[in-house]
Formats: C-alpha cells, sequence, structure tokens
C-alpha cells in the first residue's frame, strides 16, 4: 500500500497486448456485469438471482447451493446499496469472476473473486479496481496464536469451520489481477482490496483484525460498525461518473470482447498472426502446422514427383468456437512459409465478403480463395494446403444450374477436395447445415479419408465466444429454439447482450437506422418467408419482396453488381456498405458476419401455438406483372420448401436458419414476428425493455466501446510476387492488402 494510504498503482506507457481479440479464446469465468444501479434494478424485478444460478450450472456444470444464491440476494444487494449510498451507483459490479483463463484448468476449479469493482479513479482518471470478498459471517475466533492467516466460523459445521482469513484470499486474487497473465497487465490502473462483513460488528470478527495479518492494499476490512468508513473510503476510490468504459476496457482484457472478422482481418494488414489465438485455438494451430512438416515437401525444395499421398486435419466446434479464426491464421502462416494455399467455402456471403470487402483490389488475394465446387477439376500440382471452411455446406456433388451437365462433378465433393491437395484442413460444425443437400459431416469426411489412405488428425473445439461473449444469451437463443434439448426460458439481462421485441417492423427499422445513423454498425435480416425477384428493369430496381402490412422493403441486391443507378450495393458487401442499411438479408447472406446490432423478422414459417413451435410451407405464384407473391404464408425458401423434403427435414432446416439469424449480433438483437401469437409469446420471454444503461445504445455505449466497422481498402495498385515452385506466395511482406 502507498504511504497515502491509497492502493498499489499500477502505470505502463506501452500496452503490453492488444484491448481488442477477435474470434473465441478461453473465456473468463463471469456470471454479471451491471452497475449498482442497475443490478438493484434486476434484483428489483426478481430476476437477479435466477440469472447467476443459470450462468452457474453453464460454467461449473451443477446447481448453485442454496446457501450460494441467498448470500447473493443478501451481500450483493447489500454492497451495491451501499455504493448507492455513497453517490457511486455507476461503479460497475463484476460478479463472481475469475482473472485468467488458466483459472478454468486449475485442480478443484478456478479461484473466483466475489465481485470486482471498476471505475474512474477521482483523482487521477485511471481505472480504479476494487476486489471484494463478500462475508455473511457474524463470529470469528482465532484457530491458534501462531498464524492468522486462518481463523473459525462457528456454525459453519465442525468440518468446516477453518477458513482462510479473507485478507489471504484477497492477495491470491489480487496477485492475479495484476501479475502477467492478469486482466490489469499493461494497464494504467488504481487496484486494492477489501472484505466485507455486513452482519458482523467489528468485537465479533475481532481475529480479523489482528496486526499479523498480511498487510498490502487487499488487507483492509469492513463489518456493518465500519459502514460509514466504506462509503467515504468508496468515494475516496470512484469518480461520481464513469464505470462503463473501464469496465469495457477490463471485458477486452478479459477476453469478453470481440471484434468482427472483417474489420480484424482489414486492421491485420498482413501481419504475421492475424488473429490473437488463446488456448485450445493456439494448439490446433501449432499442432497443424507441426502436422504439415511431417506430410509435406519442405517449401523451398521443389518436388521432383509429385507426392500422392494425403492428409486431413479435421477441426469440429459449434458457432462461435473461431474456427474462421483459426483458419484464416493457418492461410497467413502456411503463405508465409512459402505454401501454395487456397480457402474454400460454401458460404458465398463470407466469401463475397472477403474478396470484394477484405480483398478489393487485390486480385491474388481474391484469387485465394474459393468455393468448394471450384475443384471439380484439380490443380495441377495439388496445392500443398486446402482449407475448406464451413465444411458443413460440403454439397454430394458439384453442380451449378449455369454450367452445362458436362462441367458437373463426376466423384463426391468431398473426393474432389481430397484431389486438390496434400493437406485439407476442414472446419465444421454440423448443427449448422442450413440445407438438405449439404451433406457435410464428420463422418463423410473420416469416410473419405480411409478411402484414401490419408493421415487423419482430429480436433475437437468446446469453448465459444460469440454475441458480446455472452453464453447465457445463445443458451436462451438454444432454449427459444429447441435446440439441444434445451427449454425456453425468459431473458435476463446479464451486461453483455441485449434483446428486446417490438411490436411493428416499422419501430425496429427505426431503431436500426437510429444505430446505424449514430455510428453502429446494424442491418435487419429475415426468414426466407417471401419470394425473392430479380432486379426490374434496365435501372435494375429492387422489388420489395419483403411485405408486411404496408411496410414493405427489398432483400439485399441478387446481382453482383450495383442496382437502381449505382446507389444500392451489390450482395457481396451488402453487409458493410452504408446503403445496405435499406435492404433485407436472408440467412445465406448474413451467414458468418456479424454487426452490432441486428433486428431479426421472424416470419410464418414458425410460429407459436400454445406450448410449441409450428412450422409451416408457404406458396408463392406469378402475377400480372411476372412477380412472385405470397399465396400461402410460410417459408419460401426454395431449397428447404420442397416436397422431397420430409417434415422432420424442414423443421431442423428452418430452426437452424433462425438459429444464425439471431446470433449475427454482438451487442443487440431487436426481435418482431409477423404472426400475433408469436410476438405475445417472444414478449413473455424477453420482458420489459429498460431504457438505462442496460440498453447498448451507441450513445449509451463508452468510447472504448464504440469501434466502427472498416471501411474496405483502397486498390493496391499491383499484384503479389510469386513464391518458389511456381506457387504464389506472399512469404513474409509487410502488406497484406
Amino acid at each position: 500500500m502507498r504511504p497515502d494510504g491509497l492502493p498499489r498503482t499500477g502505470h505502463a506507457p506501452t500496452r503490453t497486448r492488444p484491448l481488442v481479440f477477435w474470434g473465441n479464446h478461453l473465456v473468463s469465468m463471469l456470471l454479471l456485469k451491471l452497475s449498482a444501479r442497475d443490478l438493484l434494478a434486476l434484483n428489483e424485478r426478481r430476476r437477479m438471482v435466477p440469472h447467476l444460478a443459470a450462468r452457474w450450472k453453464h460454467f461449473r456444470g451443477s446447481e448453485v447451493s442454496e446457501g450460494e444464491s441467498s448470500a447473493w440476494a443478501e451481500s450483493l444487494v447489500t454492497l451495491a446499496e451501499d455504493l448507492m449510498a455513497a453517490g457511486r451507483g455507476n461503479v460497475e459490479m463484476v460478479v463472481e469472476c475469475a482473472a485468467t483463463t488458466e483459472e478454468d484448468d486449475r485442480p478443484g476449479g478456478p479461484r473466483l473473486i466475489d465481485v470486482v469493482l471498476v471505475g474512474r479513479h477521482p483523482g487521477n482518471g485511471r481505472i480504479s479496481v476494487q476486489l471484494v470478498e463478500l462475508k455473511r459471517w457474524s463470529t470469528v475466533t482465532r484457530v491458534e496464536e501462531a498464524t492468522a492467516e486462518l481463523v473459525r466460523v462457528p456454525g459453519m459445521g465442525e468440518d468446516k469451520e477453518e477458513k482462510k482469513h479473507p485478507v489471504v484470499q484477497l492477495r491470491e486474487y489480487y496477485h492475479l489481477f495484476i501479475g502477467d497473465k492478469g486482466p490489469l497487465n499493461g494497464l494504467s490502473f488504481e487496484c486494492g482490496g477489501f472484505a466485507y462483513l455486513h452482519n458482523a460488528s467489528d468485537e465479533s470478527v475481532k481475529p480479523l483484525f489482528d496486526i499479523t495479518v498480511p498487510p498490502g492494499a487487499y488487507s483492509r476490512t469492513y463489518t456493518k460498525d465500519g459502514r460509514e468508513q466504506l462509503l467515504r473510503d468508496m468515494r475516496r476510490y470512484f469518480a461520481e461518473d464513469g464505470g462503463a468504459s473501464e469496465a469495457e476496457i477490463l471485458l477486452q482484457q478479459m477476453n469478453l470482447r470481440n471484434t468482427p472478422l472483417l474489420d480484424a482481418m482489414i486492421n491485420s494488414r498482413g501481419e504475421d498472426t492475424v488473429f490473437t489465438l488463446r488456448g485450445e485455438q493456439r494448439d490446433v494451430v501449432e499442432d497443424a502446422i507441426k502436422f504439415a512438416s511431417q506430410v509435406l515437401d519442405p517449401p523451398e525444395q521443389a518436388a521432383l514427383v509429385d507426392n500422392p499421398e494425403r492428409a486431413v486435419f479435421l477441426v469440429t466446434g459449434g458457432a462461435g468456437t473461431g474456427k474462421s479464426a483459426i483458419g484464416l491464421e493457418l492461410k497467413a502462416r502456411f503463405e508465409a512459409e512459402g505454401r501454395s494455399v487456397k480457402y474454400a467455402s460454401g458460404s458465398r456471403a463470407f466469401n463475397s465478403a472477403m474478396q470484394e470487402h477484405v480483398g478489393y483490389g487485390d486480385r491474388e488475394f481474391k484469387e485465394s480463395f474459393a468455393y468448394f465446387s471450384g475443384f471439380v477439376t484439380p490443380p495441377e500440382p495439388p496445392l500443398d494446403v486446402l482449407i475448406c471452411d464451413e465444411a458443413h455446406r460440403i454439397r454430394a456433388r458439384s453442380t451449378n444450374r449455369f454450367w452445362p451437365q458436362e462441367k458437373w462433378g463426376k466423384k463426391p465433393q468431398v473426393d474432389e477436395l481430397l484431389d486438390a491437395s496434400r493437406l485439407t484442413v476442414f472446419f465444421l460444425d454440423e448443427g449448422q447445415s442450413l440445407r438438405p443437400d449439404e451433406v457435410g459431416t464428420a463422418k463423410l469426411i473420416e469416410d473419405a479419408a480411409e478411402r484414401y489412405g490419408a493421415m487423419l488428425r482430429r480436433y475437437h473445439l468446446r469453448e465459444q465466444f460469440r454475441c458480446g461473449g455472452s453464453d447465457a444469451y445463445l443458451s436462451w437463443v438454444h432454449g427459444l429454439l429447441g435446440l439441444s434439448g434445451q427449454r425456453p426460458r425468459e431473458w435476463v439481462p446479464d451486461g453483455l447482450m441485449h434483446v428486446e421485441t417490438v411490436d411493428t417492423p416499422e419501430e425496429m427499422e427505426r431503431i436500426i437506422r437510429a444505430e446505424a445513423a449514430a455510428g453502429a454498425s446494424a442491418r435487419m435480416v429475415a426468414g426466407f418467408c417471401w419470394p425473392w425477384n430479380e432486379p426490374q428493369g434496365d435501372e435494375l430496381r429492387l422489388e420489395p419482396d419483403v411485405h408486411i402490412g404496408d411496410w414493405r422493403r427489398p432483400w439485399n441486391a441478387k446481382e453482383e453488381k450495383y442496382c437502381e443507378g449505382g446507389t444500392v450495393p451489390p450482395s457481396a458487401i451488402w453487409s458493410v456498405h452504408p446503403n445496405g442499411i435499406g435492404q433485407i438479408g436472408c440467412v445465406y447472406t448474413a451467414q458468418g458476419l456479424e454487426w452490432d446490432w441486428c433486428g431479426v423478422i421472424m416470419g410464418d414459417d414458425m410460429v407459436r401455438r400454445g406450448d410449441r413451435w409450428v412450422f409451416q410451407r408457404g406458396r408463392a405464384r406469378k402475377d400480372e406483372t411476372g412477380l412472385r407473391r405470397v399465396v400461402v404464408p410460410g417459408s419460401q425458401d426454395p431449397k428447404v420448401n420442397t416436397a422431397s423434403l420430409d417434415d422432420d427435414e424442414f423443421e431442423r432446416c428452418v430452426r437452424h436458419a433462425y438459429h444464425v439469424l439471431l446470433t449475427r449480433a454482438s451487442r443487440a438483437t431487436v426481435l418482431y414476428s409477423t404472426d400475433e401469437e408469436t410476438r405475445a409469446y417472444l414478449k413473455k420471454l424477453v420482458g420489459e425493455v429498460r431504457l438505462d444503461g442496460l440498453r447498448p445504445t451507441w450513445g449509451n455505449l463508452p468510447i472504448e466501446a464504440r469501434v466502427p466497422h472498416q471501411r474496405r481498402p483502397k486498390r493496391s495498385g499491383g499484384n503479389r510476387t510469386s513464391g518458389k515452385k511456381g506457387k504464389k506466395s506472399r512469404g513474409r511482406q509487410g502488406k497484406l492488402f
């Protein structure tokens, strides 16, 4: 502790690691992040404890004890009320928090600090952090004269009465937070800690104040007798404004915020390490590089005879586990080695965004991305590495309605992908297949590898990072849609992700346009419940196909060129172009992309009736102008609404489509259904929207959280040089784009 009694100060003129990461990192455990004011508002609605209990079960895999839940109800509320009494309701409370991701693998489970208080220091403006241990103890006795690090708490049961002194616990947390791997490393900060025994008096817990207690910035203890001193100290440690910005920085340091994929690629500008990976993601990359060195010729040696041997690296994982981050990292690493590499995908939205937004004006970069159907004729010689993202979208055969049939694939598409390269890397999530003709599964790839006699290495990613780091939101979406056997439950705000419902599409559009105008990234998407007509006339006018009452808007452009006199962007950059805000995206043009705010229109293909979902097939026909119009409400997706698809498979495709649409937002999802009964059901699950700090409008966000989407790069004015063996290669160059 400093001579003036203030907590330990940390200062670093240069950050030792970036504040913003992309993709799924191992995420620090955290149950809730709200200001003291908002925590009390949540508690008034009787939603705080159920939310904490659900989060606890998610992280720990077991039900929370009655003692723990009652401690939350009493101690958290007491601390929040004291902060309000001190005039510091703005201070952010991060509840049940692990300091580092390594804590997840600690024997016996992670060490969790009860509360981390985060705000702005009133004196120097630095981040101010107080680590808090909350105890409901009313009496404490000494264990023995020789040590002050253990105390006895009567009434806890004979085998549980001996406890660590709270200051000893705080000492451990303190060093975790300020250590080399802690979230405060590299920041300018003020950090301290205290124990708060709000049920005890100074006399009843006298051993806690023993002079032999370990000294430090974390060594203060308050009881109900010292409440007034606590309030004075809170005013000394925290300014009466701020808190949100400082908490945002802490969340970024704890890997609980992400940068969207396209922005990360543009920001990288060719750095050898495009993404900051953590834990198992880093392990997958390093193992893939090592695996490649075992099966591929050294890049500086030209092979005299093409080696027929093949190898397969299969990575499976759910949405948001960072598969694309790993794939793009591998692409950069292999290219830096001088390898010949292509990055293939079954997603038109993903490839188009990479080619036309990130790689604008750079022909070689654009040509390094391909589609699964592009390998009917294998390259000669074979590529060193073919990275296949979204391999769940592999088709049975490579076909295209614009190709003559003699150019269609003659063998399984997965075999074509193996023919194309010596090492094929697959990234797969069977839960994200959207169409009945998407056959990509782990078994399909494993069987193909066996047919080819290929070496096979397999990895599975577990940790998720999506939707602002809110696994609570992902779990809520799964329950809403009936995925993974989860049941619907009310949404509880967690300070990481926001959900609200609206009564009209006009209201949704007002919200989305207001956020976009303020600086946020925002788009509207919808279930495929309206026909998608071709642009009309010489000016390529978009038909307003999405028709709800008097409200009509077009789908995003189908064309690969600008429409309506050059004012409407092509589909490839609809998601990021400023003029894309006026169109509606569907699952095929939104998959793999992300915005701060996303308005989701649920159509008549999935409606709520009583206690179950009902899935409906629609029908359309041409009117007198030749445009297709809805005749029977329901799915209008020509790939899904077919007679050859049975009801169970139709239902699966519709659920998966809405899962994609509902997980496109990083901060807020706005929900609307065209069906009245479904709107009422959604409103019941989402609950009342509070127009306060819980709603992350661009204006409410701290400066650190206002990260606008990157504009696409200017034309590069040239192409890259070729590497050895006649292969195109970037090598280790200073610029990617």
